[in-house]
């Protein structure tokens, strides 16, 4: 019986095999060397201008990005893009990069993408999660980050759902640390920041996956305006 019972368990555990589950948890992992950490993707622009300024209003502002911005954008995008790296469909996948350079909507916005794509291309070209040949035809194509992670993922044996998961959680630990350093706030303010963020990622990710390419969008005014006086804000700690 007993014996019986570990073999279910172990199929269950078993579902995705542990090297491609090490690979999501490391591309997830805040450690990972792209530069995530130095981009608060503005919301210190937001605390600078008085829109945030307590753990309330830090939460409140962090769930409508998720919703309104990652969820409809670059989450929609990488659950195409993951399956256009795994049929090697180059031609979607230029298409895909270049939505998301196109509609950046501010100068360092763009720059975030760029370089943590190029960041996370390096990081690939050292590891054996994707062929050579897939690492140079992203090279070719400029890749932002979305576009560079997905080939990072389609690489492991995980789903896209677990990929997706994967990506936001790594973006909702970054937008927490940037809360903590910019508000400022405690650690256990931050935690609970987090743990609200964890809360609505997977129905936002079961969104992003059923958004058709005609839905996908990039229109988060708000965003863009806070951005663009970020670039040139007297005293800042991130880059965007």
């Amino acid at each position: 019986m007993r014996a019986r019972l570990k073999n279910k368990r172990s199929a269950k555990v078993g579902a995705l095999p542990a090297p491609s589950l090490l690979q999501l948890m490391w591309l997830a992992s805040p450690a990972l060397p792209v530069g995530g950490f130095s981009y608060s993707e503005v919301l210190e622009a937001a605390v600078d201008s008085g829109r945030v300024d307590s753990e309330v209003a830090a939460s409140e502002w962090l769930v409508d990005q998720l919703h309104l911005s990652l969820g409809r954008c670059d989450l929609a995008l990488l659950a195409k893009a993951i399956g256009a790296w795994r049929r090697s469909d180059l031609a979607q996948l230029r298409e895909l990069n270049a939505w998301v350079l196109q509609t950046r909507e501010s100068q360092e916005l763009r720059a975030q993408t760029e370089q943590m794509g190029r960041s996370l291309l390096e990081w690939l070209r050292h590891h054996n999660t994707a062929s050579a040949q897939d690492i140079e035809a992203c090279a070719r194509m400029q890749p932002t980050y979305p576009t560079a992670f997905a080939l990072a993922a389609s690489a492991t044996q995980a789903g896209v759902r677990d990929a997706l998961l994967a990506f936001a959680f790594s973006w909702a630990e970054n937008m927490m640390s940037a809360a903590i350093k910019s508000v400022p706030l405690g650690q256990s303010a931050g935690q609970r920041i987090l743990s609200r963020l964890a809360d609505e990622i997977p129905a936002v990710v079961d969104q992003a996956i059923a958004t058709k390419d005609s839905a996908r969008q990039a229109f988060t005014p708000m965003l863009a305006i806070l951005s663009a006086q970020h670039e040139t804000q007297y005293s800042r700690l991130f880059r965007s």
